[in-house]
């Protein structure tokens, strides 16, 4: 009996440890996630602000070419 015990606290222990660490990494993700949504809205205004402004050569090279 006591080896079966021991053996459940050594799974429960384990999977504790799998829980925490995958939550570490989803907090990661989600800062990242957040990063990128506040940079593609800063590109999609960038871009935004292209198209009023004038047009918009992509087929010319840049003046430090």
């Amino acid at each position: 009996m006591s080896d079966r015990i021991e053996a459940l606290e050594e799974r429960v222990a384990h999977l504790i440890r799998t829980v925490e660490d995958l939550s570490d990494i989803v907090a990661a993700q989600a800062d990242q996630i957040d990063r990128l949504v506040r940079q593609s809205a800063l590109l999609m205004e960038r871009a935004s602000g292209q198209d009023e402004g004038g047009a918009v050569f992509t087929d010319q090279r840049p003046p430090h070419w």
